[in-house]
């Protein structure tokens, strides 16, 4: 098991926004200056800060402490709580906008995350769970190229697409929407790997990262590598109350 406590300051050393993934978020989200959105494992807060800058109210929530310590500059327009996904500390119907990157592969329970998030969100709000398909995981660029292990490995935990759209429904959400966002660029240094900034890699033997690094730092000796970063945006949209049981 990865504890997240350990690794916060390698995630916020490394991890960036991905660009299309913002850019989805704020077009397709519907949110202004004066909307309330809340991050779902907000990690370091990147996205916080990204979003918080169009004027919006942000909440973030995680379950580890290291990693909101590693939430630095925060503008005061964004609020960080220790919490869990499964138990939302919020009111009914406060937020416009919840939304996770990467995140929803960690959570023990599904259902009970998109049934809170479903509760905490005002009616026409919009949920947004950003992951990785099958596909996806099967074709990143380096991650699956120079470290083919950490494949198996997050097939393992990423639930499947049709499983999620399943879940969204169950938790009451309606006009379920897929979007990709893709983002093309040339790595020219791999301090995040060696590192292991992202999780996978975690997941995988100590001979095959080695393996994998020394690949990727004998072929960045040659020139920049060309990498390409995919995420699947699923959306939900809470149209209607729902009570569950």
């Amino acid at each position: 098991m990865i504890d997240y406590d350990q690794i916060a300051l390698e995630y916020a050393r490394h991890r960036r926004v991905h660009p299309e993934v913002l850019a989805r978020l704020l077009s397709t989200s519907w949110i202004h200056p004066g909307s309330r959105v809340l991050e779902v494992g907000c990690g370091p807060g990147n996205y916080l800060k990204a979003v918080a800058a169009v004027g919006c109210s942000c909440w973030g929530i995680d379950p580890s402490e290291e990693m909101l310590a590693a939430a630095t500059g925060m503008p005061d327009s964004v609020s960080l709580l220790l919490a869990r996904a499964e138990d939302l500390p919020f009111s009914p119907a406060f937020f416009d906008l919840v939304f996770s990157v990467d995140v929803i592969h960690h959570l023990a329970n599904r259902l009970v995350y998109l049934r809170e998030a479903h509760r905490v969100l005002r009616r026409g709000g919009r949920v947004c769970t950003v992951t990785d398909s099958e596909w996806i995981i099967r074709h990143r660029q380096p991650l699956a190229e120079y470290f083919p292990e950490t494949v198996e490995a997050d097939l393992g935990r990423y639930p499947v697409l049709d499983e999620l759209r399943a879940a969204m429904e169950m938790a009451g959400f309606q006009c379920i929407l897929e979007e990709m966002a893709e983002f093309r660029y040339e790595l020219e240094d791999i301090e995040a790997y060696r590192d292991r900034a992202f999780s996978s890699l975690h997941l995988i033997s100590e001979q095959a990262f080695r393996r994998g690094l020394t690949r990727l730092e004998s072929d960045l000796q040659r020139g920049p590598i060309p990498c390409v970063s995919r995420y699947v945006l699923l959306w939900g949209t809470n149209a209607a109350p729902t009570n569950h049981v």
